[in-house]
């Protein structure tokens, strides 16, 4: 199993461009990450359509995506298939193995080289790993983790990261383990770092 990029040197950096054909909703469009600039992304990478694990991460990725949506935020998906195998899935039930309309686009990498350029392809099996990238409002990549084939991912842990980024972003300070919305966050110094352990030390 070989990757040719390695998928966590592009956190800091900027996001590789790309464009691709696209299902969004019950049609095709040619989409690219220029349609996208000036907002906060989350693109994840499947294996392949008509599979196993991949609907279940679907299904709730999309079910989540008004809550993406509330922090301005686009959620992407993509895999290898063609947009003609996307499109059928959409139109397969979920109880039948399909994952009907989502909420955002589904990419269709059919050359891999979206998979390639985010060093989430596996060369000699031709598919991607579960890769997913949180990419800010300047496409800078903030976050990026990858799953082997047989674990899915969870929306709710995306929104916290998501969220966490987003904090940061707009008012400079750090958020320490488990940091959810609301909870204290922690400034990037020796004095910020004492007072935080000053209030949670056990």
């Amino acid at each position: 199993m070989t990757t040719e990029t390695n998928p966590l040197r592009l956190v800091g950096n900027t996001a590789p461009a790309w464009k691709a054909d696209a299902v969004v909703g019950s049609d095709f469009k040619s989409l690219s990450s220029d349609d996208f600039k000036g907002k906060w992304k989350v693109l994840f990478f499947y294996p392949l359509d008509f599979t196993f694990v991949c609907p279940t991460e679907i299904v709730a990725y999309s079910e989540a995506m008004e809550q993406f949506k509330a922090l301005g935020a686009e959620v992407l998906a993509c895999s290898i298939d063609s947009k003609f195998s996307h499109l059928a899935w959409t139109k397969t039930s979920r109880n039948e193995g399909g994952i009907g309309e989502v909420n955002f686009p589904i990419l269709a990498d059919t050359t891999k080289k979206i998979a390639r350029d985010f060093g989430v392809l596996i060369e000699d099996a031709g598919v991607s790993l579960r890769g997913l990238f949180i990419i800010d409002d300047n496409d800078v990549v903030q976050h990026a983790t990858i799953n082997n084939l047989s674990v899915g991912r969870n929306p709710a842990e995306t929104l916290r990261l998501l969220e966490a980024y987003q904090f940061t972003a707009k008012h400079g300070e750090v958020c320490p383990a488990g940091w959810t919305s609301g909870s204290d966050s922690m400034k990037p110094d020796v004095t910020g770092s004492k007072e935080w352990f000053g209030k949670h030390a056990k």
